[in-house]
């Protein structure tokens, strides 16, 4: 019975320090703002998670599982290649709700001084890389996809989803969700040797 209402109390304090750092940023955010918000003391949260950047990479892995939740239903979903790829790609960028791309974005600038941030940060988003050259590999075996260096394709798709997607989260009317889709889908249909509408 303990166990689980510890389980229980842990959930309820991540859940609270991301919506914490949400609204205030990794930056600007205390120990003891999340402390109050959750109505616990501090000595409690360092009990569950004995630091600050514990506690800030736990809360960013807890958000980021809903994202993860996404990619594993894309590797559990079977289908083609082409299938496959369509689906990571209409998951990863953001979507009508920029929150938890505000979350990444802000968790990749604060990992340049925070270690147990910039290792949490670094393995979701291998997950998310290794999801995609797994795709690009049976699509090239298939003969869906030609392209003769998929761990660079992957890298490139990557970090273009990435830049237009902080675009879109911080410049919000700059470029438009469709334009930024329609940029993605142009760009992995060239690394991949599709015709530039095949992923639209």
């Amino acid at each position: 019975m303990a166990r689980g209402f510890g389980r229980l109390r842990r959930e309820d304090l991540l859940r609270t320090a991301c919506e914490v750092i949400a609204a205030q940023g990794f930056g600007h955010t205390r120990t003891a703002d999340i402390a109050q918000a959750a109505g616990v003391s501090q000595a409690l949260l360092f009990y569950h998670f004995e630091t600050k950047e514990k506690l800030f990479a736990q809360a960013f892995s807890y958000a980021a599982q809903l994202h993860l939740d996404a990619l594993t239903k894309v590797e559990g979903a079977g289908g083609s290649p082409l299938d496959r790829l369509r689906a990571l790609l209409r998951f990863y960028p953001p979507g009508g709700k920029t929150k938890s791309w505000a979350l990444w974005i802000d968790a990749w600038a604060e990992s340049m001084r925070n270690s147990e941030l910039e290792e949490t940060s670094r393995r979701i988003d291998m997950r998310w890389k290794e999801a995609l050259h797994a795709i690009i590999d049976d699509g090239v075996e298939a003969g869906t996809f030609v392209c003769a260096d998929p761990e660079g394709s992957t890298w490139r798709i990557m970090s273009l989803i990435d830049g237009l997607a902080t675009q879109v989260t911080v410049h919000r009317r700059l470029l438009s969700r469709a334009r930024m889709t329609e940029f993605i889908q142009t760009a992995a249909a060239a690394e991949l040797g599709l015709s530039p509408t095949a992923l639209s």
